[in-house]
């Protein structure tokens, strides 16, 4: 019932509120205004249940699928003109391209959405419990947009602008401001935990603390914050899953242009270089992938068959985060600060886990590491697991910028690893705020 009393709110709320200097909104003058909406616990609700709304059902589909083309995670199986862009990458991604100004207006939407909801929740009447968990809430998903955001951009927004002239800042600093917005949700949620109320509302299909730490842990690992992200990951509890839950009404984006549309194929080996390829026993292969290698419709690279549960089909429930990202966190930070023998226990967790053990059925089930003990051999393993026990979770940028110093072509050439380091600005964000950086050569 309570879905039905929110679902106008909900649907209209979106187009209402601006939040960047994109032109992609329209506004629905049956809406409720703005400040109906900020000025009540119900429209606090619906705005929440909005944020999460949109956010997986839009903003995923592009912080998944865009890069994963950028990475060779996906090949793509149809002539679109922004598709085969995308594909070939280097100088020929411009920004014009509708799929990388989506990633970057999406997010942008839902952050300015998240940074309205955590400015009322601070100034309106509420139960201490709802207001900590709708700050939480929000805090949630404006640091997942920031990482998105810092993981494909080389600067960020940090706060959106009404007026849509919104200031840039290094994407270092997004990540920063996500760790500390995550911790702040996280002492607000220690020193007043999610009442009743807010508890029945939204129900256990997101597990917030524990997605509040998971998210830190990436985050800080990003920024280079090696013992904020070890004791973030330790904090989370692996049995407990986070899902996004999707219907006929609201469906998996992923899975729409992975089958349903036939626009993405994953590719052979998850697009690892060679070297890098997955042991032949690692049965986290057989849990991705399936069928035999055939080349791709448009550049003829090879790719297999989705087989992930996460993707198969209209209502499949996406994992927020993984479990095995918090090992392998573990095994990065420890590795960089050159305690190897930690990053290799940390390691072995993901190499010897087997499906039974994991809350969403990944395993490996493979020996103990055995290969070289160089920092450089260990951070290799540690990157190929990334890149097979987090296949399609939308960091696969992230990880080849930080693990494989290779330079991207200024032309097409389909055996570079990635084709792009950083993604041009919008065409329309350029034109309408100033402050919008150079774009980056590649």
């Amino acid at each position: 019932m309570k879905n039905l009393i929110y679902k106008f709110l909900v649907l209209t709320l979106g187009a209402n509120m601006l939040v960047s200097s994109c032109t992609l909104d329209y506004i629905n003058p049956n809406a409720a205004t703005e400040a109906q909406v900020l000025s009540s616990k119900d429209g606090l609700f619906a705005l929440a249940i909005g944020i999460k709304q949109l956010y997986s059902t839009s903003a995923l589909s592009s912080n998944i699928l865009t890069p994963s083309v950028t990475t060779r995670e996906t090949a793509i199986m149809t002539t679109f003109a922004n598709l085969e862009e995308l594909e070939n990458g280097g100088t020929n991604l411009s920004g014009e391209n509708g799929y990388t100004s989506r990633l970057f207006a999406r997010n942008m939407r839902v952050k300015g959405m998240c940074e309205d909801l955590v400015k009322a929740a601070q100034t309106i009447d509420l139960e201490p419990g709802t207001r900590s968990g709708l700050i939480a809430w929000g805090n949630l998903f404006r640091a997942m947009t920031l990482g998105n955001l810092a993981q494909n951009f080389e600067q960020v927004p940090i706060y959106n602008d009404k007026n849509g002239k919104a200031q840039f800042s290094d994407r270092i600093d997004a990540y920063t401001e996500a760790v500390n917005i995550l911790q702040t949700a996280i002492d607000g949620l220690t020193t007043n935990p999610e009442s009743d109320d807010f508890l029945s509302f939204f129900g256990s299909d997101i597990s917030l603390i524990n997605s509040l730490y998971a998210f830190k842990a990436r985050y800080a690992l990003a920024a280079g914050l090696y013992d904020d992200a070890i004791a973030a990951a330790d904090q989370v509890d692996l049995s407990v899953p986070s899902v996004f839950k999707y219907d006929t009404e609201n469906q998996n984006p992923v899975y729409e242009g992975l089958i349903f549309n036939v626009a993405y194929a994953p590719r052979h080996n998850f697009g690892l270089p060679a070297g890098l390829e997955p042991d032949a026993n690692d049965q986290r292969v057989d849990f991705y992938l399936t069928g035999d290698t055939i080349p791709s419709a448009v550049n003829v690279l090879p790719i297999r068959t989705i087989n992930a549960p996460f993707f198969t089909g209209f209502d499949a429930e996406i994992p927020v985060y993984l479990p095995g990202e918090m090992a392998l966190i573990k095994a990065e930070a420890y590795a960089r600060k050159g305690d190897l023998g930690n990053a290799v226990t940390q390691l072995n967790l993901v190499l010897q886990k087997q499906a039974a053990n994991d809350i969403f059925g990944i395993g490996a089930n493979l020996p103990p590491y055995s290969g070289g003990n160089t920092q450089a051999e260990i951070l290799d393993e540690i990157y190929k697991n990334r890149r097979i026990e987090l296949f399609l979770i939308g960091t696969s940028l992230e990880d080849s910028r930080r693990f494989r110093n290779i330079t991207p072509p200024d032309g097409t050439d389909f055996t570079t690893e990635r084709n792009r380091n950083f993604y041009p600005y919008p065409a329309d964000e350029r034109l309408n705020n100033p402050n919008t950086p150079p774009d980056p050569s590649i």
